[in-house]
């Protein structure tokens, strides 16, 4: 293996270190003892709430950062517990930065600029790489993760979710740094992107030698290109006098999943031909119509006022997709599912109420109970906040954009007490969702399974007759992914509609129902502007090319 030039790998060293995040009783990873040496490729595993960002984190030198976008808020440096010691090529992460480059589990906060082949350079220009070598660099990366089709100039603003995790995955690449930092970075990714985007890192590992540390629940995506697999338990497990270390296992790939398979299973990792239980949905009666959709046309951009030759008219957004019918009944579930760029989050915030239809409508129909009161109409983009969050509920892709408050109990309880509901229902939420040991924690310091399953639960407090989800078990280790389906299998037995954007097929095959498949206009030949929507039959059990 040929080295690119100025690349050195980095080696970690790790000798008791734990971290305690501020306003949390116990560590997130306490007695942790690792060796990882230079070009080495580490599989990083654990349940959910294991430490896994947060060791990741330390090693980028950004834990407790307020401006990183870092799993700490503003002050969480000043008010943390560090101990033990975690060395970069023997010196603090944090007076080795720029060794390390990280992609964090939500891309949007790795979106610096505006125009994509600028964001991607950023990080090369801030390492102080000499112009003529970024530029090949950008467009090297950019092609290795599947947006080279993209012009240098593209908006970053109008990237999907998905597209946004390859976005941040260039940046890094273009860095070529010495030691590789993933954290989930294919949870967001439609299946041909998480090949694509696996290919395009061990391309750079072949090219530059750097080592590499990627946290990821499913294994099988990773397994034949790390050289280990090391598996972490929360830090709160090593308070015992016999689980006196956070590493719970460490060897090579298959030793490890051969050895101790049904330990792992027990930690919640997703080991590769398993698929953990799930409760079975009784059949589902054809529900009261709670929303459609008809002629439906969706675009996240806003419309605009034309100049002086044009006549100062308005013009119409460009729509990602048209011509969607669809319909939403109590107790049943619809699955939007697509390629990165298709417009799945798009067509789900439309069908929330929170963006405005480009053409067509979106309608709740008039009946007992259908609409909000007040004579505010059918259209739920016309709706007031209040009457929307009891009627439609939303989790976004990003949890952190629905947070509002310091505390996880504060948070569960804000709708309740906006909307006059008791709250009741906030003790069986925290429980089933594993969430009772953190009602104090700030929300922005818990992992990224735990914010989902929080924005999950902000949202289930509400009572809504309507669940929008976007990606609901991105973060999730086996055994939390098995209780969400679990959990929205019974409210969708006790009525409630659920609508998800995902890319998960397990968790589609258990809600059952109708899958809505969206179309990019590459693969949509001869559907139109905007690409096209195609569905399978109601309660099909989505079998394979079911709505092709």
């Amino acid at each position: 293996m040929t080295t690119s030039p100025g690349v050195r790998p980095a080696a970690v060293t790790a000798r008791g270190w734990g971290w305690r995040h501020a306003g949390r009783p116990r560590p997130a990873v306490n007695g942790l003892d690792l060796d990882i040496r230079p070009g080495e490729r580490v599989l990083l595993l654990g349940p959910s709430g294991a430490g896994k960002s947060t060791l990741l984190h330390a090693l980028a030198g950004v834990l407790g950062d307020s401006a990183s976008g870092g799993p700490g808020p503003a002050g969480d440096a000043e008010d943390s517990d560090e101990t033990g010691s975690l060395l970069i090529d023997g010196a603090p992460p944090r007076a080795r930065r720029g060794r390390a480059g990280l992609v964090q589990q939500d891309p949007e906060t790795q979106v610096v600029l505006s125009r994509l082949g600028d964001d991607v350079a950023f990080g090369a220009e801030n390492l102080s790489v000499p112009a003529p070598e970024i530029w090949p660099r950008v467009r090297e990366a950019l092609d290795d993760v599947g947006l080279g089709r993209l012009p240098l100039d593209h908006p970053t603003s109008a990237l999907s979710g998905g597209q946004k995790q390859r976005l941040a995955l260039a940046g890094i690449l273009a860095m070529r740094p010495g030691l590789l930092l993933l954290d989930e970075p294919t949870a967001n990714l439609d299946p041909a992107g998480v090949l694509e985007v696996r290919d395009a890192v061990g391309r750079c590992l072949d090219k530059t030698g750097a080592t590499l540390v990627v946290v990821e629940h499913r294994v099988a995506v990773w397994k034949d290109l790390v050289d280990r697999i090391v598996v972490l338990q929360p830090g709160a497990a090593t308070d015992s006098a016999v689980l006196n270390s956070a590493v719970l296992l460490d060897g090579p790939p298959d030793q490890v999943l051969a050895e101790a398979r049904d330990m792992l299973i027990g930690a919640g990792v997703w080991v590769p031909g398993y698929v953990p239980a799930t409760r079975t949905r009784t059949a589902p009666a054809s529900g009261q119509l709670l929303l459609a959709a008809d002629g439906l046309a969706v675009s996240r951009e806003r419309p605009r006022r034309a100049g002086l030759r044009e006549g100062f008219r308005s013009i119409a957004p460009r729509a990602v997709q048209s011509g969607i019918a669809t319909q939403v009944r109590a107790g049943e579930a619809l699955t939007i599912t697509g390629q990165n760029g298709s417009g799945k989050s798009t067509l789900a915030l439309t069908l929330a109420g929170l963006l405005r239809p480009v053409a067509g409508t979106v309608c709740v129909p008039a009946g007992p109970g259908s609409g909000p009161g007040g004579g505010a109409g059918t259209d739920p983009y016309r709706w007031k906040a209040q009457q929307l969050i009891s009627r439609i509920g939303t989790v976004f892709q990003e949890p952190e954009h629905q947070f509002v408050t310091g505390r996880v109990l504060d948070e569960l309880m804000f709708g309740p007490r906006h909307l006059g509901y008791g709250e009741e229902r906030v003790d069986e939420l925290l429980e089933r969702l594993r969430l009772t040991d953190l009602v104090d924690a700030n929300p922005y310091t818990l992992s990224g399974g735990e914010k989902r399953r929080l924005s999950v639960a902000t949202v289930l407090a509400a009572h809504p007759q309507v669940l929008v989800l976007d990606e609901p078990t991105f973060g999730q280790d086996a055994n939390t992914w098995a209780e969400l389906a679990s959990f929205l299998s019974e409210l969708l037995d006790a009525g409630t509609a659920v609508v998800s954007v995902t890319h998960d097929a397990e968790f589609s095959a258990v809600l059952g129902g109708t899958e809505l498949r969206l179309h990019t206009r590459e693969t949509a030949a001869g559907s139109g502007p905007g690409g096209a929507a195609s569905a399978a039959a109601p309660d099909s059990g989505l079998p394979e090319g079911a709505a092709s």
